[in-house]
Protein backbone atom coordinates (compact mmCIF):
# COMPACT_ATOMS: atom_id res chain seq x y z
CA UNK A 1 0.00 0.00 0.00
CA UNK A 2 1.36 3.40 -0.98
CA UNK A 3 1.03 5.98 1.79
CA UNK A 4 3.43 8.71 0.68
CA UNK A 5 2.14 12.28 0.24
CA UNK A 6 -1.14 11.53 2.00
CA UNK A 7 -2.36 13.02 5.25
CA UNK A 8 -2.50 10.23 7.83
CA UNK A 9 -5.72 9.45 9.67
CA UNK A 10 -3.76 9.29 12.94
CA UNK A 11 -0.42 10.96 13.53
CA UNK A 12 1.57 10.51 16.75
CA UNK A 13 4.59 12.71 17.37
CA UNK A 14 7.12 12.54 20.22
CA UNK A 15 4.61 10.81 22.51
CA UNK A 16 5.80 10.34 26.08
CA UNK A 17 3.90 8.52 28.81
CA UNK A 18 4.79 8.19 32.49
CA UNK A 19 3.40 6.44 35.55
CA UNK A 20 3.61 8.20 38.90
CA UNK A 21 4.66 6.39 42.06
CA UNK A 22 4.59 8.63 45.11
CA UNK A 23 6.83 11.60 44.35
CA UNK A 24 8.62 9.88 41.46
CA UNK A 25 7.57 9.57 37.83
CA UNK A 26 8.62 6.62 35.68
CA UNK A 27 8.62 7.32 31.94
CA UNK A 28 7.62 4.23 29.92
CA UNK A 29 7.22 5.72 26.42
CA UNK A 30 10.18 7.80 25.28
CA UNK A 31 9.08 9.87 22.30
CA UNK A 32 7.01 7.68 19.93
CA UNK A 33 6.41 8.72 16.29
CA UNK A 34 3.75 6.77 14.39
CA UNK A 35 1.43 7.36 11.40
CA UNK A 36 -1.63 5.34 10.40
CA UNK A 37 -3.22 6.11 7.03
CA UNK A 38 -6.80 5.50 5.94
CA UNK A 39 -7.44 1.88 5.12
CA UNK A 40 -4.05 0.81 6.46
CA UNK A 41 -3.34 -1.94 8.97
CA UNK A 42 -0.38 -1.25 11.25
CA UNK A 43 0.89 -3.92 13.65
CA UNK A 44 2.93 -3.09 16.74
CA UNK A 45 5.06 -6.03 17.86
CA UNK A 46 7.46 -6.55 20.74
CA UNK A 47 7.77 -8.50 23.96
CA UNK A 48 5.76 -7.88 27.12
CA UNK A 49 6.62 -4.51 28.66
CA UNK A 50 7.83 -2.99 25.39
CA UNK A 51 5.09 -0.32 25.40
CA UNK A 52 2.66 -1.78 22.82
CA UNK A 53 -0.50 -1.70 24.94
CA UNK A 54 0.52 1.57 26.62
CA UNK A 55 0.66 3.23 23.18
CA UNK A 56 -2.81 1.90 22.33
CA UNK A 57 -4.27 2.98 25.68
CA UNK A 58 -2.77 6.48 25.35
CA UNK A 59 -4.52 6.99 22.01
CA UNK A 60 -7.97 6.47 23.58
CA UNK A 61 -7.02 8.10 26.92
CA UNK A 62 -7.53 4.88 28.87
CA UNK A 63 -4.14 4.61 30.55
CA UNK A 64 -4.41 2.53 33.73
CA UNK A 65 -3.69 3.79 37.23
CA UNK A 66 -1.45 6.84 37.43
CA UNK A 67 -0.44 6.70 33.76
CA UNK A 68 -0.61 10.00 31.86
CA UNK A 69 0.73 11.61 28.71
CA UNK A 70 3.65 13.90 29.58
CA UNK A 71 4.53 15.16 26.12
CA UNK A 72 3.89 14.97 22.40
CA UNK A 73 0.69 14.87 20.35
CA UNK A 74 -1.88 12.36 19.09
CA UNK A 75 -3.69 13.92 16.12
CA UNK A 76 -6.82 12.28 14.65
CA UNK A 77 -8.04 14.03 11.48
CA UNK A 78 -6.59 17.35 12.62
CA UNK A 79 -7.72 17.10 16.27
CA UNK A 80 -5.11 16.65 18.99
CA UNK A 81 -6.63 14.04 21.29
CA UNK A 82 -4.31 14.99 24.15
CA UNK A 83 -6.00 18.41 24.40
CA UNK A 84 -9.60 17.12 24.64
CA UNK A 85 -11.73 17.11 27.77
CA UNK A 86 -13.04 13.84 29.19
CA UNK A 87 -16.50 14.46 27.68
CA UNK A 88 -15.03 15.26 24.27
CA UNK A 89 -12.90 12.13 24.36
CA UNK A 90 -15.94 10.00 25.22
CA UNK A 91 -17.58 11.17 21.98
CA UNK A 92 -14.49 10.09 20.02
CA UNK A 93 -14.35 6.61 21.56
CA UNK A 94 -16.59 4.10 19.85
CA UNK A 95 -17.73 6.38 17.02
CA UNK A 96 -14.33 7.33 15.59
CA UNK A 97 -12.02 4.93 17.42
CA UNK A 98 -13.12 1.41 18.30
CA UNK A 99 -11.15 -0.41 20.97
CA UNK A 100 -10.88 -4.17 21.52
CA UNK A 101 -9.01 -4.87 24.79
CA UNK A 102 -7.06 -8.06 25.42
CA UNK A 103 -8.72 -9.73 28.40
CA UNK A 104 -12.45 -10.38 27.85
CA UNK A 105 -13.22 -11.47 31.42
CA UNK A 106 -11.84 -8.20 32.80
CA UNK A 107 -13.70 -6.11 30.24
CA UNK A 108 -17.14 -7.72 30.15
CA UNK A 109 -19.49 -7.11 33.08
CA UNK A 110 -20.30 -10.53 34.60
CA UNK A 111 -23.77 -9.48 35.81
CA UNK A 112 -24.99 -8.14 32.46
CA UNK A 113 -25.95 -10.30 29.51
CA UNK A 114 -23.82 -10.16 26.37
CA UNK A 115 -26.75 -8.67 24.46
CA UNK A 116 -27.23 -5.88 27.01
CA UNK A 117 -23.56 -4.90 26.76
CA UNK A 118 -23.53 -4.89 22.96
CA UNK A 119 -26.78 -2.91 22.85
CA UNK A 120 -25.41 -0.41 25.39
CA UNK A 121 -22.45 0.30 23.06
CA UNK A 122 -24.81 0.73 20.09
CA UNK A 123 -27.06 3.17 21.95
CA UNK A 124 -24.14 5.09 23.46
CA UNK A 125 -22.67 5.68 20.00
CA UNK A 126 -26.00 6.77 18.50
CA UNK A 127 -26.02 4.04 15.87
CA UNK A 128 -29.64 3.06 16.50
CA UNK A 129 -32.41 4.22 18.83
CA UNK A 130 -35.54 2.06 18.59
CA UNK A 131 -35.57 -1.17 20.60
CA UNK A 132 -35.98 -3.41 17.56
CA UNK A 133 -33.40 -1.51 15.55
CA UNK A 134 -30.87 -1.74 18.40
CA UNK A 135 -31.47 -5.49 18.75
CA UNK A 136 -31.16 -6.04 14.99
CA UNK A 137 -27.84 -4.19 14.94
CA UNK A 138 -26.61 -6.14 18.01
CA UNK A 139 -27.32 -9.45 16.26
CA UNK A 140 -25.64 -8.17 13.10
CA UNK A 141 -22.38 -7.14 14.79
CA UNK A 142 -22.19 -10.41 16.75
CA UNK A 143 -22.57 -12.32 13.50
CA UNK A 144 -19.93 -10.16 11.84
CA UNK A 145 -17.53 -11.06 14.64
CA UNK A 146 -18.03 -14.76 13.86
CA UNK A 147 -20.47 -15.67 16.67
CA UNK A 148 -22.88 -18.35 15.50
CA UNK A 149 -26.52 -18.35 16.65
CA UNK A 150 -26.20 -14.69 17.67
CA UNK A 151 -29.92 -14.18 18.37
CA UNK A 152 -29.92 -16.85 21.11
CA UNK A 153 -26.51 -15.78 22.44
CA UNK A 154 -27.80 -12.25 23.21
CA UNK A 155 -29.44 -13.53 26.38
CA UNK A 156 -26.42 -15.41 27.74
CA UNK A 157 -23.88 -14.09 30.24
CA UNK A 158 -20.06 -13.93 29.94
CA UNK A 159 -19.53 -16.99 32.16
CA UNK A 160 -21.65 -19.04 29.73
CA UNK A 161 -19.29 -18.21 26.84
CA UNK A 162 -15.96 -19.86 26.07
CA UNK A 163 -12.87 -17.63 26.05
CA UNK A 164 -13.00 -17.37 22.28
CA UNK A 165 -16.70 -16.47 22.30
CA UNK A 166 -16.09 -13.75 24.90
CA UNK A 167 -13.32 -12.32 22.74
CA UNK A 168 -15.68 -12.23 19.75
CA UNK A 169 -18.27 -10.38 21.85
CA UNK A 170 -15.64 -7.74 22.67
CA UNK A 171 -14.74 -7.45 19.00
CA UNK A 172 -18.40 -6.95 18.09
CA UNK A 173 -18.63 -4.09 20.62
CA UNK A 174 -15.50 -2.49 19.14
CA UNK A 175 -16.92 -2.69 15.61
CA UNK A 176 -20.48 -1.68 16.52
CA UNK A 177 -20.20 1.95 15.32
CA UNK A 178 -18.14 1.25 12.17
CA UNK A 179 -15.23 3.34 13.53
CA UNK A 180 -12.62 5.02 11.35
CA UNK A 181 -9.83 3.42 13.41
CA UNK A 182 -10.04 0.09 15.20
CA UNK A 183 -7.43 -0.56 17.91
CA UNK A 184 -7.21 -4.29 18.57
CA UNK A 185 -4.98 -5.30 21.50
CA UNK A 186 -4.18 -9.03 21.07
CA UNK A 187 -7.70 -9.60 19.65
CA UNK A 188 -7.19 -13.26 18.75
CA UNK A 189 -4.70 -14.59 21.32
CA UNK A 190 -7.41 -16.75 22.94
CA UNK A 191 -8.78 -18.11 19.65
CA UNK A 192 -7.90 -21.22 17.68
CA UNK A 193 -6.52 -20.69 14.18
CA UNK A 194 -9.73 -21.25 12.20
CA UNK A 195 -11.83 -18.88 14.33
CA UNK A 196 -8.89 -16.46 14.31
CA UNK A 197 -9.04 -16.44 10.53
CA UNK A 198 -12.78 -15.61 10.57
CA UNK A 199 -12.15 -12.62 12.84
CA UNK A 200 -9.14 -11.36 10.92
CA UNK A 201 -10.87 -11.82 7.55
CA UNK A 202 -13.70 -9.62 8.85
CA UNK A 203 -11.25 -6.94 9.95
CA UNK A 204 -9.63 -7.11 6.52
CA UNK A 205 -13.01 -6.67 4.81
CA UNK A 206 -13.65 -3.56 6.94
CA UNK A 207 -10.33 -2.12 5.80
CA UNK A 208 -11.10 -2.81 2.16
CA UNK A 209 -14.79 -1.88 2.02
CA UNK A 210 -15.12 1.00 4.50
CA UNK A 211 -11.60 2.41 4.60
CA UNK A 212 -11.29 1.45 8.27
CA UNK A 213 -7.77 1.66 9.63
CA UNK A 214 -6.55 -0.99 12.07
CA UNK A 215 -3.90 -0.71 14.77
CA UNK A 216 -3.09 -4.30 15.69
CA UNK A 217 -1.18 -5.02 18.91
CA UNK A 218 0.17 -8.57 18.79
CA UNK A 219 2.97 -10.87 19.91
CA UNK A 220 2.30 -13.18 16.92
CA UNK A 221 4.78 -12.25 14.18
CA UNK A 222 3.10 -14.63 11.74
CA UNK A 223 -0.19 -12.80 12.23
CA UNK A 224 1.51 -9.42 11.83
CA UNK A 225 3.30 -10.57 8.69
CA UNK A 226 0.11 -11.86 7.09
CA UNK A 227 -2.33 -9.12 8.11
CA UNK A 228 -0.43 -5.82 8.42
CA UNK A 229 0.78 -3.43 5.74
CA UNK A 230 3.30 -1.93 8.16
CA UNK A 231 5.06 -3.42 11.18
CA UNK A 232 6.34 -1.27 14.06
CA UNK A 233 8.81 -2.96 16.41
CA UNK A 234 8.91 -1.65 19.99
CA UNK A 235 11.45 -2.34 22.71
CA UNK A 236 11.62 -0.71 26.15
CA UNK A 237 9.28 2.14 25.25
CA UNK A 238 10.91 3.05 21.93
CA UNK A 239 10.32 2.22 18.28
CA UNK A 240 13.48 0.48 17.11
CA UNK A 241 12.39 -0.38 13.57
CA UNK A 242 9.38 0.08 11.26
CA UNK A 243 8.49 -0.47 7.63
CA UNK A 244 6.58 -2.73 5.22
CA UNK A 245 5.75 -6.00 6.96
CA UNK A 246 7.48 -8.46 4.63
CA UNK A 247 10.54 -6.27 4.42
CA UNK A 248 10.84 -6.08 8.21
CA UNK A 249 10.39 -9.82 8.73
CA UNK A 250 12.45 -11.06 5.79
CA UNK A 251 15.30 -8.61 6.27
CA UNK A 252 15.29 -7.25 9.85
CA UNK A 253 17.99 -4.66 10.51
CA UNK A 254 17.86 -3.99 14.25
CA UNK A 255 19.36 -6.70 16.55
CA UNK A 256 16.17 -6.78 18.63
CA UNK A 257 13.99 -7.36 15.55
CA UNK A 258 16.39 -10.10 14.45
CA UNK A 259 15.93 -11.81 17.83
CA UNK A 260 12.13 -11.57 17.55
CA UNK A 261 12.09 -13.06 14.06
CA UNK A 262 14.52 -15.83 15.03
CA UNK A 263 12.35 -16.78 18.02
CA UNK A 264 9.05 -16.97 16.09
CA UNK A 265 7.88 -20.56 15.44
CA UNK A 266 6.58 -21.31 11.95
CA UNK A 267 5.77 -24.27 9.72
CA UNK A 268 9.34 -24.06 8.44
CA UNK A 269 10.70 -24.54 11.96
CA UNK A 270 12.38 -27.74 13.09
CA UNK A 271 11.97 -29.69 16.33
CA UNK A 272 13.87 -27.94 19.14
CA UNK A 273 16.98 -29.91 20.01
CA UNK A 274 17.68 -30.03 23.72
CA UNK A 275 20.88 -28.28 24.69
CA UNK A 276 21.36 -30.84 27.47
CA UNK A 277 21.96 -33.96 25.34
CA UNK A 278 25.42 -34.35 26.80
CA UNK A 279 24.19 -34.74 30.38
CA UNK A 280 24.01 -38.53 30.26
CA UNK A 281 20.33 -38.59 29.35
CA UNK A 282 18.43 -40.94 27.04
CA UNK A 283 19.45 -40.66 23.40
CA UNK A 284 17.33 -40.96 20.26
CA UNK A 285 18.09 -44.66 19.88
CA UNK A 286 16.80 -45.30 23.40
CA UNK A 287 13.66 -43.27 22.78
CA UNK A 288 12.89 -45.14 19.57
CA UNK A 289 12.31 -48.32 21.58
CA UNK A 290 10.73 -46.65 24.61
CA UNK A 291 7.64 -48.28 26.09
CA UNK A 292 4.38 -46.35 26.29
CA UNK A 293 4.02 -44.16 29.37
CA UNK A 294 0.38 -43.29 28.57
CA UNK A 295 -2.16 -45.52 26.79
CA UNK A 296 -5.66 -44.11 26.19
CA UNK A 297 -8.23 -46.54 24.75
CA UNK A 298 -11.80 -45.81 23.54
CA UNK A 299 -12.13 -42.87 25.93
CA UNK A 300 -15.62 -41.35 26.20
CA UNK A 301 -16.85 -38.40 28.27
CA UNK A 302 -20.50 -37.36 28.38
CA UNK A 303 -22.12 -34.47 30.25
CA UNK A 304 -25.75 -33.82 31.08
CA UNK A 305 -26.85 -30.44 29.71
CA UNK A 306 -29.94 -28.99 31.36
CA UNK A 307 -32.55 -27.75 28.90
CA UNK A 308 -35.09 -26.24 31.29
CA UNK A 309 -38.44 -27.65 32.54
CA UNK A 310 -36.44 -30.31 34.41
CA UNK A 311 -35.24 -31.78 31.09
CA UNK A 312 -31.67 -32.56 30.15
CA UNK A 313 -29.84 -34.07 27.23
CA UNK A 314 -26.50 -35.83 27.01
CA UNK A 315 -23.58 -34.13 25.31
CA UNK A 316 -20.59 -36.25 24.22
CA UNK A 317 -17.48 -34.09 24.63
CA UNK A 318 -14.99 -36.93 23.98
CA UNK A 319 -16.04 -39.72 21.65
CA UNK A 320 -13.99 -42.92 21.48
CA UNK A 321 -10.48 -41.43 21.65
CA UNK A 322 -7.37 -43.65 21.61
CA UNK A 323 -3.68 -42.72 21.60
CA UNK A 324 -0.32 -43.64 23.14
CA UNK A 325 2.61 -41.54 24.33
CA UNK A 326 6.03 -43.26 24.45
CA UNK A 327 8.08 -42.54 27.56
CA UNK A 328 10.28 -39.47 27.23
CA UNK A 329 8.40 -38.14 24.20
CA UNK A 330 5.94 -35.31 23.51
CA UNK A 331 2.52 -35.79 21.99
CA UNK A 332 0.55 -32.72 20.94
CA UNK A 333 -3.23 -32.74 21.05
CA UNK A 334 -4.53 -30.09 18.64
CA UNK A 335 -7.90 -28.88 17.39
CA UNK A 336 -10.36 -26.03 17.58
CA UNK A 337 -11.94 -24.75 20.79
CA UNK A 338 -14.53 -27.25 22.00
CA UNK A 339 -12.90 -30.22 20.29
CA UNK A 340 -12.36 -31.99 23.64
CA UNK A 341 -8.62 -31.41 24.19
CA UNK A 342 -8.80 -29.97 27.71
CA UNK A 343 -11.45 -32.51 28.75
CA UNK A 344 -8.99 -35.29 27.90
CA UNK A 345 -6.29 -33.52 29.94
CA UNK A 346 -8.58 -33.42 32.97
CA UNK A 347 -9.36 -37.12 32.64
CA UNK A 348 -5.69 -38.06 32.25
CA UNK A 349 -4.92 -36.08 35.42
CA UNK A 350 -7.80 -37.76 37.26
CA UNK A 351 -9.68 -34.48 37.70
CA UNK A 352 -12.69 -35.76 35.71
CA UNK A 353 -14.00 -39.36 35.63
CA UNK A 354 -14.34 -41.00 32.22
CA UNK A 355 -17.80 -42.18 31.13
CA UNK A 356 -16.19 -45.21 29.51
CA UNK A 357 -12.86 -46.37 28.13
CA UNK A 358 -9.52 -46.57 29.92
CA UNK A 359 -6.45 -44.45 30.70
CA UNK A 360 -3.33 -46.40 31.62
CA UNK A 361 -0.41 -44.55 33.22
CA UNK A 362 2.55 -46.93 33.40
CA UNK A 363 0.08 -49.81 33.20
CA UNK A 364 -2.20 -48.54 35.98
CA UNK A 365 -5.84 -47.84 35.06
CA UNK A 366 -6.59 -44.31 36.36
CA UNK A 367 -10.32 -45.06 36.61
CA UNK A 368 -9.89 -48.12 38.83
CA UNK A 369 -7.53 -46.76 41.47
CA UNK A 370 -8.41 -46.42 45.13
CA UNK A 371 -8.15 -43.00 46.75
CA UNK A 372 -4.74 -43.87 48.22
CA UNK A 373 -3.47 -45.20 44.86
CA UNK A 374 -4.76 -42.12 42.99
CA UNK A 375 -3.04 -39.83 45.49
CA UNK A 376 0.24 -41.71 44.98
CA UNK A 377 -0.12 -41.55 41.19
CA UNK A 378 -0.61 -37.79 41.29
CA UNK A 379 2.95 -37.47 42.55
CA UNK A 380 4.04 -38.78 39.16
CA UNK A 381 1.92 -36.55 36.91
CA UNK A 382 1.55 -32.78 37.16
CA UNK A 383 -0.21 -30.04 35.16
CA UNK A 384 0.91 -26.66 33.78
CA UNK A 385 -2.10 -24.53 32.86
CA UNK A 386 -2.55 -21.70 30.37
CA UNK A 387 -2.89 -18.80 32.80
CA UNK A 388 -0.12 -18.89 35.42
CA UNK A 389 -1.55 -15.86 37.24
CA UNK A 390 -4.90 -17.64 37.62
CA UNK A 391 -3.32 -20.92 38.76
CA UNK A 392 -0.90 -19.40 41.31
CA UNK A 393 -2.18 -18.36 44.74
CA UNK A 394 -1.72 -14.55 44.92
CA UNK A 395 -1.41 -14.76 48.74
CA UNK A 396 1.35 -17.37 48.70
CA UNK A 397 5.01 -16.52 48.06
CA UNK A 398 6.81 -18.04 45.09
CA UNK A 399 8.80 -20.29 47.41
CA UNK A 400 5.62 -21.40 49.16
CA UNK A 401 3.90 -22.03 45.83
CA UNK A 402 6.70 -24.25 44.54
CA UNK A 403 7.02 -26.18 47.81
CA UNK A 404 3.27 -26.71 48.31
CA UNK A 405 3.21 -30.12 46.50
CA UNK A 406 6.07 -31.23 48.78
CA UNK A 407 4.02 -30.18 51.81
CA UNK A 408 0.87 -31.95 50.56
CA UNK A 409 2.71 -35.21 49.91
CA UNK A 410 4.84 -34.85 53.08
CA UNK A 411 8.13 -35.02 51.19
CA UNK A 412 11.18 -34.08 53.30
CA UNK A 413 11.49 -31.56 56.13
CA UNK A 414 11.49 -27.75 56.03
CA UNK A 415 15.23 -27.51 55.27
CA UNK A 416 15.15 -30.07 52.43
CA UNK A 417 12.09 -28.36 50.94
CA UNK A 418 13.87 -25.01 50.89
CA UNK A 419 16.83 -26.69 49.21
CA UNK A 420 14.49 -28.28 46.65
CA UNK A 421 12.89 -24.88 45.91
CA UNK A 422 16.35 -23.39 45.31
CA UNK A 423 17.20 -26.31 43.01
CA UNK A 424 13.96 -25.89 41.05
CA UNK A 425 14.45 -22.15 40.63
CA UNK A 426 17.88 -22.92 39.17
CA UNK A 427 16.36 -25.53 36.83
CA UNK A 428 13.88 -23.02 35.36
CA UNK A 429 16.53 -20.27 35.21
CA UNK A 430 15.02 -17.97 37.86
CA UNK A 431 17.05 -16.14 40.53
CA UNK A 432 16.68 -17.59 44.02
CA UNK A 433 15.72 -14.23 45.52
CA UNK A 434 12.34 -14.58 43.77
CA UNK A 435 11.38 -17.18 46.40
CA UNK A 436 10.25 -14.43 48.77
CA UNK A 437 8.24 -12.52 46.15
CA UNK A 438 4.60 -12.89 45.13
CA UNK A 439 2.99 -13.64 41.70
CA UNK A 440 1.94 -10.01 41.07
CA UNK A 441 5.62 -8.98 41.26
CA UNK A 442 6.63 -11.25 38.36
CA UNK A 443 6.27 -10.97 34.58
CA UNK A 444 4.10 -13.42 32.63
CA UNK A 445 7.12 -15.41 31.52
CA UNK A 446 8.49 -15.61 35.07
CA UNK A 447 5.10 -16.78 36.40
CA UNK A 448 4.99 -19.52 33.77
CA UNK A 449 8.47 -20.66 34.84
CA UNK A 450 7.22 -20.78 38.44
CA UNK A 451 4.27 -22.94 37.30
CA UNK A 452 6.72 -25.30 35.59
CA UNK A 453 8.95 -25.40 38.70
CA UNK A 454 5.93 -26.27 40.85
CA UNK A 455 4.96 -29.04 38.43
CA UNK A 456 8.48 -30.49 38.69
CA UNK A 457 8.69 -30.31 42.49
CA UNK A 458 7.67 -33.95 43.01
CA UNK A 459 9.92 -35.19 40.15
CA UNK A 460 6.98 -36.41 38.02
CA UNK A 461 7.22 -38.71 35.01
CA UNK A 462 4.33 -37.09 33.09
CA UNK A 463 3.60 -33.36 32.65
CA UNK A 464 0.33 -32.21 31.05
CA UNK A 465 0.73 -28.76 29.47
CA UNK A 466 -2.61 -27.15 28.60
CA UNK A 467 -1.98 -24.10 26.35
CA UNK A 468 1.09 -23.42 28.48
CA UNK A 469 2.71 -20.90 26.10
CA UNK A 470 -0.22 -19.46 24.14
CA UNK A 471 -0.34 -16.18 26.11
CA UNK A 472 3.40 -15.47 25.95
CA UNK A 473 5.28 -13.23 23.55
CA UNK A 474 7.66 -14.91 21.11
CA UNK A 475 10.90 -14.34 23.04
CA UNK A 476 9.50 -15.66 26.33
CA UNK A 477 7.68 -18.46 24.48
CA UNK A 478 10.93 -19.50 22.83
CA UNK A 479 12.70 -19.55 26.22
CA UNK A 480 9.94 -21.68 27.79
CA UNK A 481 9.89 -24.16 24.88
CA UNK A 482 13.68 -24.52 25.02
CA UNK A 483 13.44 -24.98 28.79
CA UNK A 484 10.84 -27.74 28.35
CA UNK A 485 13.06 -29.48 25.78
CA UNK A 486 16.08 -29.30 28.10
CA UNK A 487 14.10 -30.60 31.10
CA UNK A 488 12.69 -33.45 29.03
CA UNK A 489 16.20 -34.45 27.99
CA UNK A 490 17.59 -34.06 31.49
CA UNK A 491 14.78 -35.74 33.44
CA UNK A 492 13.27 -38.10 30.85
CA UNK A 493 9.86 -36.39 31.11
CA UNK A 494 6.83 -37.37 29.05
CA UNK A 495 4.67 -34.46 27.83
CA UNK A 496 1.03 -34.26 26.78
CA UNK A 497 1.05 -30.87 25.07
CA UNK A 498 -2.36 -29.32 24.37
CA UNK A 499 -2.45 -26.31 22.08
CA UNK A 500 -4.27 -24.60 19.23
CA UNK A 501 -0.98 -23.24 17.82
CA UNK A 502 0.28 -25.67 15.18
CA UNK A 503 3.44 -23.64 14.59
CA UNK A 504 4.41 -24.37 18.21
CA UNK A 505 3.59 -28.05 17.68
CA UNK A 506 6.14 -28.07 14.87
CA UNK A 507 8.99 -27.11 17.20
CA UNK A 508 8.04 -28.96 20.39
CA UNK A 509 6.28 -32.26 19.59
CA UNK A 510 7.25 -35.70 18.32
CA UNK A 511 3.70 -36.93 17.67
CA UNK A 512 0.41 -35.15 17.02
CA UNK A 513 -3.25 -36.14 17.32
CA UNK A 514 -5.78 -33.90 15.59
CA UNK A 515 -9.19 -33.59 17.27
CA UNK A 516 -12.51 -32.48 15.81
CA UNK A 517 -15.79 -32.53 17.76
CA UNK A 518 -14.56 -34.99 20.35
CA UNK A 519 -12.93 -37.45 17.94
CA UNK A 520 -9.35 -37.95 16.78
CA UNK A 521 -9.50 -37.61 13.01
CA UNK A 522 -5.79 -38.03 12.29
CA UNK A 523 -2.62 -38.90 14.17
CA UNK A 524 1.01 -39.67 13.47
CA UNK A 525 4.46 -38.14 13.73
CA UNK A 526 4.69 -34.37 13.38
CA UNK A 527 6.70 -34.71 10.17
CA UNK A 528 4.10 -37.04 8.62
CA UNK A 529 1.08 -34.94 9.53
CA UNK A 530 2.59 -31.58 8.56
CA UNK A 531 4.11 -32.82 5.31
CA UNK A 532 1.15 -34.87 4.09
CA UNK A 533 -2.10 -34.33 6.03
CA UNK A 534 -4.71 -36.90 5.00
CA UNK A 535 -7.82 -35.15 6.35
CA UNK A 536 -9.41 -31.99 4.98
CA UNK A 537 -9.89 -30.72 8.56
CA UNK A 538 -6.15 -31.01 9.25
CA UNK A 539 -5.37 -29.18 6.01
CA UNK A 540 -7.73 -26.38 7.03
CA UNK A 541 -6.00 -26.05 10.41
CA UNK A 542 -2.58 -25.88 8.73
CA UNK A 543 -3.77 -23.42 6.07
CA UNK A 544 -5.23 -21.14 8.77
CA UNK A 545 -1.90 -20.65 10.57
CA UNK A 546 -1.04 -16.92 10.31
CA UNK A 547 2.02 -16.25 8.20
CA UNK A 548 2.38 -19.87 7.08
CA UNK A 549 3.82 -18.77 3.73
CA UNK A 550 6.20 -16.19 5.21
CA UNK A 551 9.64 -17.39 6.31
CA UNK A 552 10.16 -16.68 9.99
CA UNK A 553 12.59 -18.12 12.51
CA UNK A 554 12.99 -21.62 13.81
CA UNK A 555 12.11 -20.91 17.41
CA UNK A 556 15.74 -20.89 18.50
CA UNK A 557 16.65 -17.28 19.18
CA UNK A 558 19.97 -16.51 20.76
CA UNK A 559 19.67 -15.04 24.25
CA UNK A 560 20.17 -11.35 24.71
CA UNK A 561 23.73 -10.26 25.23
Amino acid sequence: MTTENRTPLLSIRDLKVAFDSGKTSNEVLHGIDLDIHRGETVAIVGESGSGKSTTASAIVNLLPGTGHVTGGSIVLEGTDLTSLTKAQMERIRGRDIGFVPQDPMSNLNPVWSIGFQVKEAIRANGIATGRKEVERRAIEVLQQAGLADAERRLHQFPHQFSGGMRQRALISIGLAADPKLLIADEPTSALDVTVQRVILDHMASLTAEKGTSVLLITHDLGLAAERADTIVVMNQGEIVESGPSREILENPQHPYTQRLVAAAPSLASQRIQASAVDRGIKHEADLATAEDAVVVTDLVKEYKIRQGSFRSERFRAVDGVSFQIPRGRTMALVGESGSGKSTIAKMVLGLEPATSGSILIDGMDVGRLSGREAFALRRRMQPVFQDPYGSLDPLRSIGGTISEPLDVHKVGDAASRRARVAELLDQVALPQELASRYPNELSGGQRQRVAIARALALKPDLVVLDEAVSALDVLVQDQILQLLADLQSELGLTYLFITHDLAVVRVVADFVSVMERGKIVEQGTVDEIFANPAEEYTRRLLDAIPGASIPLGAGTAEPAA
